[in-house]
């Protein structure tokens, strides 16, 4: 049984336990333990990186010399991102203090004291002794990126206080020098430098905190107002010019070595055929009579423009050839190659259950032609639609190639394919057959559909796709026609339909009209959690309607169910919407069943519970099925059977019952956990 938003939740991070709706929480505080996601790392970076890439010039040993220590400075900021998420234990928790003034926001910040341990400790690396060769000290050789060519990059000089204050500080110890500045710029107590040091691998915190405090500094160094002046600032420089004689020296030797490895390295790896025009493709492997006629562009099959007027079922293979790329042939052969053979720089997406090999024989063309700053190629094998794009500026290495299933695709499926995605704008080829495009927004289900303009090609102009995971306040959808369909991050959007399924080889949803968007405007935000997962059709409807005890209104019981290209994973989740909510109130998740035929055309009914607490204060276990459940048996914590396809017993706080259900033709029902 489920409980409203008034029952005890469990912990952030973990699964609910069965029978317990999801709803929103406030997030909790993080803990010194709490993983660091990387984004909140990317953040605090991208928020402090003058403060942070200042720290770590300040803290380099001074004999780099200004134009490597600002190199470098810069190289450690930006290679303090760390590559997955990491316990915040190594962010020096003692070093993270409680609130203390105007700066607290950022010292309190996880991310932003993560990335300045790491910047502290490399900078820190760079003053270690001479002697060993590995790890390489930061400074040692010139970072990787950034990198300046034939310039000379160093603050603005100061007046005679900063050249006094930096020529003491390149006589304290690295260790000294950091508690110097970290005392001066970012802790204000001692405890936290000593914390922070610590954490940064110093040795003897307090003895560099005395070092500090003993070294003779001009007046107004201490408080930090010397270390801001623009003699210590790496993000505000001028240039000067290298060596040119030396420079000119180098060029010439590179060259000539240039040249050799050129001549050396063509010789080894020209094949024993040639170059060929393959682009992004690994050297092919085997000659097959088939696999050369799927590379052939003139073998690509073509579909007449009304060839959908006259098929029996109308689908892929009814496309015409759109684009104004159809006749390239060097585009086409690319494309047909790079799926054959991809080769290591090139990105290969599928949807879950499609097979990325190369196609079984000639596949058809859909469309070739140049897609905002790309050039796209759409192709379809019988089982699946392929996409191939490389960048419009002819870097035809930096391919990218994208695989959906959509075997057994009809005219209700086969409505549109992603052509791209730009800036979270979406273009759409919408099928020869689709009259009408618009965009609507499903938590608007009474607000108009947006007009949306195609090419004489079917191609709509670009239209915000849905935002990201977490965002839930609007979600754009496509309307074709009378059909609706959303982008879930694949190749084909999947529909969206409602209304009850019905038992037998078809189904009984239809296209969603005004009642069923505004089912649709309650369990929306259900669609995130289904982003390439390889949804073929989400159907979302109205079970049941159960007046509440006391007179507390009627409460509304939903169900929303997923198919999958594949036939496999489907989804059913059933949700509990109470009354008197705000417009869009998502349905509160009391029930789900993966991989189950549950709430579809195979098992067209359901069956669902919840725990409810009344406005009295009162607890109820209520119960609902689809129409077709004639009766339900409460056991468990709750005992009680009711006739029709709603039930209402009180109940304590906490109770779990087992619920089960009888339809008019005498089948037992089991209830969604």
């Amino acid at each position: 049984m489920e409980q409203q938003a008034t029952a005890p939740r469990p912990p952030a991070g973990t699964d609910a336990p069965a029978g317990h709706p999801s709803t929103p929480s406030t997030p909790s505080a993080l803990s010194p333990l709490s993983p660091l996601d990387i984004e909140q790392a990317e953040a605090a970076i991208v928020e402090h990186y003058p403060r942070l890439v200042r720290l770590g010039y300040l803290v380099l040993p001074a004999g780099l010399g200004r134009n490597r220590r600002v190199l470098t400075a810069h190289a450690l900021v930006q290679r303090s991102l760390p590559r997955n998420r990491v316990s915040l234990v190594e962010c020096a928790p003692d070093a993270v203090p409680g609130p203390r003034g105007p700066e607290a926001r950022r010292n309190d910040d996880p991310g932003y004291a993560y990335v300045r341990l790491r910047v502290l400790r490399g900078a820190l690396a760079a003053g270690r002794p001479r002697g060993r060769l590995w790890p390489p000290r930061p400074g040692l050789l010139p970072p990787p990126l950034p990198q300046v060519w034939g310039l000379r990059l160093f603050p603005r000089s100061g007046g005679a206080d900063e050249l006094a204050l930096d020529q003491a500080l390149g006589r304290l110890s690295p260790p000294a020098r950091a508690a110097f500045v970290l005392r001066a710029l970012e802790l204000p107590a001692d405890r936290e430098v000593r914390a922070l040091l610590a954490a940064a691998g110093v040795a003897d915190p307090g003895a560099a905190l005395s070092e500090a405090a003993a070294a003779q500094v001009p007046a107004g160094s201490r408080d930090g107002s010397l270390l801001k002046s623009a003699e210590f600032d790496p993000c505000t420089l001028q240039a000067r010019p290298t060596d040119l004689m030396r420079r000119r020296q180098h060029l010439r030797a590179a060259a000539a070595a240039l040249a050799a490895a050129v001549v050396c390295g063509g010789l080894l790896a020209v094949p024993s055929g040639g170059w060929g025009p393959d682009g992004a493709a690994a050297p092919a492997y085997a000659r097959n009579a088939a696999a050369e006629q799927a590379v052939d562009p003139g073998g690509l099959t073509r579909a007449p423009a009304d060839a959908w007027r006259r098929a029996d079922r109308p689908g892929f293979a009814s496309w015409p050839a759109r684009g104004d790329r159809t006749d390239d042939e060097a585009l086409l052969r690319r494309a047909l190659s790079v799926w054959a053979r991809p080769g290591s720089t090139v990105q290969v997406t599928a949807t879950p259950g499609t097979p990325a090999g190369p196609a079984p024989g000639p596949p058809q063309l859909l469309y070739a032609g140049a897609v905002d700053s790309a050039v796209v190629v759409l192709l379809y094998d019988g089982l699946r639609v392929v996409r191939y794009a490389e960048p419009r500026n002819g870097d035809a290495t930096a391919a990218a190639l994208d695989f959906a299933r959509t075997d057994a695709a009809d005219a209700d499926a086969a409505t549109a394919v992603v052509l791209g995605r730009t800036d979270g704008n979406v273009r759409y080829l919408t099928a020869p057959w689709v009259a009408s495009t618009a965009v609507r927004d499903l938590l608007d289900p009474a607000g108009a559909a947006q007009s949306l303009h195609r090419s004489a090609d079917g191609v709509t102009d670009p239209t915000a796709g849905p935002a990201a995971a977490g965002d839930c306040r609007s979600w754009p959808v496509l309307q074709l026609d009378g059909r609706l369909a959303t982008d879930l991050g694949e190749l084909v959007p999947a529909r969206l339909t409602g209304g009850a399924p019905a038992s037998g080889p078809t189904t009984g949803d239809t296209d969603a009209g005004a009642a069923d968007r505004a089912v649709w405007a309650h369990t929306v935000c259900l669609l995130p959690s289904l982003r390439s997962q390889g949804v073929r059709a989400v159907n979302a409807w109205r079970f049941a309607r159960q007046p509440l005890p006391g007179g507390a209104g009627v409460a509304e019981w939903l169900c929303t169910r997923t198919e999958t290209w594949r036939g496999a994973g489907g989804r059913a989740v059933a949700g509990f919407l109470t009354p008197g909510g705000r417009p869009g109130a998502q349905a509160a998740v009391v029930a789900r069943a993966e991989d189950s035929p549950a709430c579809g055309p195979r098992q067209p009914h359901v069956l669902a519970g919840a725990l409810w607490k009344s406005p009295g204060g009162n607890w109820y276990a209520l119960a609902a099925g689809s129409p077709d459940v004639v009766s339900i048996t409460a056991t468990g914590g709750v005992h009680g059977t009711g006739a029709g396809p709603v039930l209402a017993l009180p109940a304590g706080q906490g109770a779990v019952a087992r619920l089960a259900g009888r339809t008019r033709d005498g089948k037992r029902v089991a209830a969604l956990k």
